[in-house]
């Protein structure tokens, strides 16, 4: 319908144009004194030729609306298929686009090559860095004192951060690796876990864990990138108290702290990409980007993340694994 009166719209100045001249026939006829018969006649013609010739072009216009709407839907490397027209502005109109579309296709292709040059760079870079990082540990694990204890504390963050961008960049890649089996969750969380003990011991913080006896339709290797993420910001920003980890019904493992607590209106945007919150700026240690992960991946896997927290009592993170909910998109 908004086409049809757009049309309307369009056409009504030439309608009146052609009302007008068949006006002043009529009048001309009427002051000479010659039949006004004369004139209608060959008017109701006109009129109907006129109306069949409108239609006509009302249908052209409707079938380049319609090739024009399923081209804005269709993919950017077939935005240059424009309809012809036979008028030579809409000509002009349409040979602009045409060179348009063919400039952003150029503008695509080329992003795509760099993005993905950028890509190759940083996940070599990653693997490469990663060679001297376990030469480190292996030298510091020689020896047992509070200094080597510290440094490998350290370099766990490293490590952490390395597998960060190396996450961060399988997540955007057009590929995934995801393998979905049932696991037993202690597995998973054991080896979470015992990547921390140094961490847990230097600060002098309990765990809080029994074994939950669970079976989880899951991925391990991107589930643990996710409980490691949430034991690591447990263990940031926890100075002094308890980590509990549990599971409740229907099978969520919660990761619960006595740290400093998210704000209330910092707490709906902790997963969002780059977001520190007030805590996290004041901080200067927080990066964004962690809890994005684990949302992203907890996403992938049909999972569920959520969070509760009250400043000055702690956080608690639900990572909710029942496997109907386990969908790979």
């Amino acid at each position: 319908m908004k086409l049809f009166v757009a049309y309307i719209r369009s056409i009504i100045g030439g309608v009146a144009v052609f009302v007008v001249f068949f006006a002043l026939l009529t009048v001309s006829f009427i002051l000479y004194g010659l039949p006004v018969e004369a004139v209608l006649y060959p008017i109701l013609l006109c009129v109907i030729l006129g109306l069949l010739y409108l239609g006509y072009r009302y249908c052209v216009v409707a079938r380049c609306h319609r090739e024009i709407c399923e081209l804005i839907c269709a993919a950017a490397d077939l935005t240059d298929i424009v309809p012809r027209s036979s008028m030579p502005l809409e000509e002009d109109y349409c040979e602009l686009i045409r060179d348009l579309a063919k400039q952003n296709k150029k503008i695509i292709e080329e992003t795509g090559e760099e993005a993905a040059r950028m890509m190759d760079y940083y996940t070599l870079w990653v693997h490469q860095i990663k060679t001297p990082i376990a030469s480190m540990r292996l030298r510091l694990q020689r020896e047992d004192s509070e200094l080597s204890r510290n440094l490998l504390s350290e370099l766990g963050r490293i490590e952490r951060y390395v597998e960060m961008v190396l996450t961060y960049l399988r997540l955007e890649g057009s590929g995934s690796d995801y393998v979905l089996r049932e696991y037993d969750l202690d597995t998973v969380i054991g080896e979470a876990v015992k990547k921390f003990a140094g961490d847990f011991i230097m600060r002098r913080l309990k765990l809080n864990y029994e074994p939950v006896n669970r079976k989880v339709l899951t991925d391990e290797k991107w589930l643990s990138f996710v409980i490691e993420q949430v034991l690591s910001n447990a263990l940031k920003y926890t100075k002094r108290g308890e980590i509990s980890i549990y599971v409740e019904d229907p099978l969520t493992l919660c990761i619960e702290d006595t740290g400093i607590g998210i704000s209330p209106e910092d707490l709906p945007l902790i997963f969002e990409r780059n977001y520190t919150g007030l805590i996290g700026r004041a901080d200067k240690k927080a990066s964004g980007i962690g809890l994005y992960l684990c949302s992203r991946i907890c996403k992938n896997l049909g999972h569920e993340i959520s969070a509760e927290s009250e400043v000055g009592r702690g956080t608690r993170i639900k990572i909710r694994l029942d496997s109907e909910r386990t969908v790979i998109e």
